[in-house]
């Protein structure tokens, strides 16, 4: 089941943290989370330079467009820093056994944030948000087994192991969320 294409992405706020749009503007602080080693260990391998966080930038805008859901950038409250981003996409990723088709969800917060529970009040909002929109029977989210904080995470948001498999050719662990009351 697809979620409709939306023209307006929704802002989600919780206690502390404003998910929202991604915005231009976010282009040099994006490109600072995304070039630091300690953000990229477990997901692209490599810091990424100033073009690809612009071109994430530009699939995220895009996403919400054709799928009716992305990723938010992750602003603190108190300061109105950008920290992260959280959310769902579809990347046809080239992965097996495939979940294409299937709302994948996602986070990073900057290192410096780790250990405050920010993580988790985001993944907690973009699932409720996703189970009161999404209407697929399941998400997923897939990490690199040496990742445990993103495990722990993963399990408190309600995702058990599904398989591991490997992705570009690292160790990768799939996980699966049923929406509550599949």
């Amino acid at each position: 089941m697809k979620a409709p294409a939306v023209s307006h992405m929704p802002t989600v706020e919780t206690e502390r943290l404003v998910l929202r749009p991604h915005r231009s503007d976010d282009l040099d602080a994006y490109a600072g989370l995304w070039a630091d080693p300690a953000v990229t260990r477990f997901t692209t391998g490599r810091p990424l330079g100033r073009e690809d966080a612009w071109i994430r930038i530009l699939r995220y805008r895009g996403h919400w467009q054709l799928f009716g859901y992305g990723f938010w950038a992750i602003e603190d409250k108190a300061c109105g820093r950008l920290i992260g981003e959280a959310g769902f996409h579809d990347l046809k990723r080239d992965i097996a056994p495939s979940f294409a088709g299937t709302p994948e969800a996602g986070w990073m917060l900057l290192p410096e944030m780790h250990g405050r529970g920010l993580a988790g009040e985001a993944v907690s909002a973009i699932h409720d948000w996703g189970d009161s929109i999404l209407g697929h029977a399941s998400t997923v989210c897939i990490i690199h087994p040496e990742n445990a904080a993103s495990i722990r995470l993963a399990e408190k948001a309600g995702y058990r192991l599904e398989t591991r498999t490997a992705y570009h050719g690292e160790p990768t662990l799939v996980f699966r969320r049923p929406r509550p009351g599949q």
